[in-house]
């Protein structure tokens, strides 16, 4: 199972709904994981997993991915969606989850 089909099944076992591999920028081909529509908040989410964080020269991790990644996050602000980052650690130890699901009590 991968880390998306993991976080995937904690969504829905948690009864929210989602889409998967979104791309919220129109005229850009970024794609966020995971969104998550506005539920209780004026803002919708999105939201990335890292995995790989300690992998030599992985995409997320050179000057240009970070260059990128910067520019998908910004763009993302400024077209007012909520943003959160996740690692393969906050996956699997609940914390992404429980982050998530603090965000759309409010």
């Amino acid at each position: 199972m991968t880390l998306n089909d993991l976080f995937a099944a904690e969504l829905t076992n948690n009864s929210i709904q989602f889409e998967r591999e979104y791309k919220p920028i129109p005229g850009r081909r970024f794609a966020y994981d995971f969104f998550i529509g506005s539920l209780n908040r004026d803002m919708p989410l999105l939201i990335e997993l890292q995995g790989g964080i300690w992998m030599k020269r992985a995409g997320h991790n050179t000057g240009k991915g970070i260059q990128r990644d910067c520019l998908k996050l910004n763009l993302a602000t400024l077209n007012e969606y909520a943003v959160m980052h996740f690692t393969t650690q906050d996956v699997e130890d609940g914390t992404a989850i429980n982050l998530v699901m603090k965000y759309l009590e409010k």
